[in-house]
């Protein structure tokens, strides 16, 4: 998608807009140039003119979807005779605008379809409609639903979203490995920027400096590469503990386009080794950072940390224990161990002074709502946030040779603060502020991936050779700020059971109308940057999808969030009533009990939460043994 601009004023506009925020000029869009453009009354008729010069002395009258319904901002030349637009013209069936959503589901996909048409223009793919070619042509029939739209007590994904729960270490074990700091302001996001209707927007109880000696001794413990070239980034005490690695080829050609659009990327902090470091040898570049376990052990993920625990001859791994109970004392105000069954399916007893909750924000409140513990502000399970994602695909005429490297090797933070456009944007959406995140520059598949999406067929091996996915497509993935709203929670399924017969968690999500008009504002501006990069054509999509679910059943992402970074069920602050543990991951309700995982984070912020969940736990832990590090200050 080209990114256009106002020939009035100058500002920035969007694919889909009918005036100008800046000026309030009337906008159309001509399909023939594949340009917007601003539109004034011709002084006869009713008819529009454009400012492009190369339409001079044309009149145009606008698609009757834009007359009538304002579902559509495309023009028809004046001497056409079709009452509809070149995309309006191929519908065969529209629902019946008067039910129920219909009228806004439906102008939902018509902005979808308008897109997919632009790019069949845009490519010169011919555009021919069914009604002239009933084999080979293109009809859109838009149907209501036949029957009343699922009530949202209804489950509408019942089984495996993702392996977090499941693995040891958590999903840290399989990611690409991104190590950022998470800003001062990330900690004040209600101080700083302040609240949003229908979100619950907090300061944490704690702030940058607070967790900066923990930071340091984290990345010196994972092993983080990285350099200070990210004008966004906060002070840092120390350095990063190695250089970092090699470029990835279309990290180099994506990063000079940012620049080239005035953005700033720089080469993102990852605990994948660029030497060798802790008795583990350097990358490889295999290109299997992502979705895999090392082979060669260069990733400073848990493995690493918990086999330095291993060492100390202090520590044991039982795998395949499932804890079912947090036993406690009869007044229930101190915990006392654990109970879990075995993959027997034996129940075992431990006996502790401390119990830590490391379950994930997934597990870690259903384990406290099985118990019914620690939830006297009702806060338990609540605030769930992801990282609501933005990709924006590019494919190339190229290879790219994503396949190699470390997944992920630049980033640029820009979106976190915003400019001019993105309050343009925010006071256009009647919102008092936008935020996006850390945009990771990576690649779109690796092999195993690729040949997934590709299916079994005479045209595997073809495509694979050819290898549209890994190595001529690049994304780039917007992690941007999930609001936490209390009606977003994990909590008890009433009917579902697991394996052992306790009840299922579940999942209640939906996405803030803020991070939707986060990613439809940049969105378009990453796709710039792809197409000056090269691409011959991009699109953007989310993650959770966006518009009815039943449109995404074959969605490759599924129609639950794809992001692996869940936060917030058990959210820290300095008040029992509004929150589940204090600043240490101490719960307010039972002693002896603390947290040491991401269900703390009082805000998702934009950033990978990895670094910070384990400078969280360090602190955590250094604070239960009284032994806290000590404040830092700023490295000349």
């Amino acid at each position: 998608m080209n990114t256009f601009f106002c020939q009035h004023c100058g500002e920035r506009l969007f694919f889909e807009n009918t005036f100008c925020i800046s000026c309030n000029n009337s906008l159309g869009f001509l399909p023939d140039l594949l340009q917007v453009s601003v539109i004034t009354a011709a002084k006869q008729g009713n008819g529009w003119r454009t400012s492009i010069p190369e339409t001079r002395g044309r009149i145009y009258r606008k698609c009757l979807n834009y007359q009538n319904e304002n579902a559509c901002n495309w023009l028809i030349p004046m001497e056409e005779p079709d009452a509809f637009c070149v995309s309006c013209r191929l519908n065969r069936i529209i629902p019946d605008l008067t039910g129920a959503n219909n009228r806004e589901l439906w102008v939902k996909m018509e902005a979808a379809k308008r897109r997919l048409i632009y790019s069949l223009l845009r490519l010169k793919l011919p555009l021919i409609p069914k009604a002239n070619d009933a084999a080979r042509g293109l009809a859109f029939e838009f149907l209501a639903d036949a029957a009343p739209q699922m009530p949202m007590s209804d489950r509408i994904l019942t089984g495996h979203v993702n392996s977090l729960p499941s693995t040891v270490g958590g999903g840290g074990v399989h990611a690409d490995s991104k190590l950022p700091r998470l800003r001062n302001e990330d900690f004040n996001l209600h101080s700083s920027l302040g609240p949003q209707d229908d979100a619950d927007i907090v300061d944490w109880p704690i702030d940058y400096a607070d967790l900066e000696p923990y930071y340091a001794e984290s990345e010196r413990l994972l092993g983080v590469a990285g350099e200070v070239t990210n004008p966004f980034a906060e002070w840092r005490s120390t350095p990063f503990p190695m250089p970092p690695g090699p470029d990835m080829f279309g990290a180099v050609l994506s990063s000079a386009a940012a620049e080239r659009r005035g953005l700033h990327p720089y080469r993102a902090p990852t605990g994948v080794n660029s030497m060798t470091y802790d008795g583990r040898p350097a990358c490889v570049n295999c290109g299997f950072c992502g979705f895999h376990g090392c082979p060669i052990e260069a990733k400073g993920d848990p493995v690493a940390l918990l086999r330095r625990s291993l060492l100390t001859g202090r520590c044991e791994i039982r795998p395949e224990s499932y804890v079912t109970v947090i036993t406690t004392t009869p007044d229930r105000r101190r915990a006392t161990g654990v109970r879990y069954l075995d993959a027997s399916g034996v129940t075992h007893e431990i006996r502790a002074p401390v119990v830590v909750l490391a379950g994930g924000a997934f597990e870690t409140p259903r384990l406290l709502l099985l118990n019914d513990l620690a939830n006297s502000s009702g806060l338990v399970g609540a605030n769930l946030t992801f990282h609501f994602q933005t990709l924006t695909v590019g494919s190339f005429p190229f290879p790219l040779f994503g396949e190699r490297g470390r997944a992920v090797t630049h980033a640029h933070d820009d979106f976190i603060v915003m400019d001019d456009e993105a309050r343009r944007a925010a006071r256009s959406a009647g919102l008092p502020w936008i935020r996006g995140g850390l945009t990771e520059h990576g690649a779109a598949a690796g092999p195993v991936m690729e040949s997934k999406t590709y299916g079994p067929g005479d045209h595997h091996g073809r495509s694979m050779r050819d290898s549209a996915l890994r190595r001529r497509m690049w994304v780039f993935t917007l992690q941007a700020e999930d609001l936490a709203q209390p009606a977003n929670r994990i909590d008890l399924d009433p009917a579902i059971k697991d394996w052992a017969g306790l009840p299922a968690g579940r999942v209640t999500y939906s996405p803030h109308r803020h991070e939707l008009v986060t990613s439809d504002h940049y969105g378009p501006i990453l796709e710039g940057v792809l197409t000056d990069a090269g691409a011959e054509w991009v699109f953007s999509t989310t993650s959770p999808p966006t518009g009815p679910l039943d449109v995404h059943a074959r969605n490759p992402m599924g129609i639950a969030p794809a992001s692996y970074h869940i936060m917030g069920t058990a959210r820290m602050g300095q008040d029992p009533a509004t929150s589940v543990t204090d600043p240490a991951g101490r719960f307010w309700d039972v002693e002896g009990l603390v947290c040491a995982d991401s269900s703390v984070f009082a805000t998702a912020a934009g950033y990978n939460p990895t670094l910070t969940l384990v400078a969280l736990a360090h602190r955590m832990a250094s604070q239960l043994v009284g032994e806290p590090l000590p404040a830092t200050v700023p490295r000349p």
